[in-house]
């Protein structure tokens, strides 16, 4: 029989979406104030893999990641999305985004995507949220599979959550998962 455990070590990231530096800026200051300070900030990424945000972003759209110092648990996930979902209605205008955030967290085992959006392979985690396994850990290195984002399952992205999944040793010297 299984016993209950603790969950693993889980870094909290934010996906971001926006089409002026400044509304990232403005995102990244309130982020900040809820979860703490950055761990670690991806380069910015040009996004072109969709037109779905064009009409309320704008165009050309750029995709930057946040990941935070401090673990979470990862059972937070969908109050952490709720968060988030504030913030870009905080920072919209005239009923359109200008930024999308979009959280998750990371273990060594995967990347979790939460989203307000239900689909055949997403479990629901409570008061109207989501959330995905998006990238799996396996032989040295994160994969996609069938239902993960063209931009998550891109080499610079999971190279990128490769280089956060190595903070994680760190973390879990100093385990807070709350």
């Amino acid at each position: 029989m299984g016993k209950p455990a603790p969950p693993e070590t889980s870094l909290l990231f934010v996906g971001t979406l926006y089409r002026k530096k400044q509304y990232f800026l403005e995102a990244k200051e309130k982020l900040q104030k809820q979860f703490g300070e950055p761990l670690m900030e991806s380069p910015c990424l040009p996004w072109d893999y969709t037109d779905y945000y064009r009409n309320e972003l704008g165009w050309p759209i750029t995709r930057t990641f946040l990941f935070f110092r401090d673990t979470i648990n990862p059972g937070d996930l969908a109050d952490i999305k709720l968060t988030t979902h504030e913030i870009e209605y905080q920072l919209s205008e005239h009923g359109k985004r200008n930024v999308n955030l979009d959280p998750g967290y990371l273990t060594r085992s995967k990347v979790v995507l939460a989203s307000t959006k239900n689909y055949s392979h997403r479990i629901y985690i409570g008061k109207g949220i989501y959330a995905e396994v998006t990238l799996i850990y396996n032989k040295g290195k994160y994969r996609p599979h069938l239902f993960t984002y063209r931009d998550y399952a891109s080499d610079i992205v999971t190279e990128i959550f490769e280089q956060a999944r190595a903070f994680l040793k760190t973390a879990e010297s100093v385990h807070r998962c709350k």
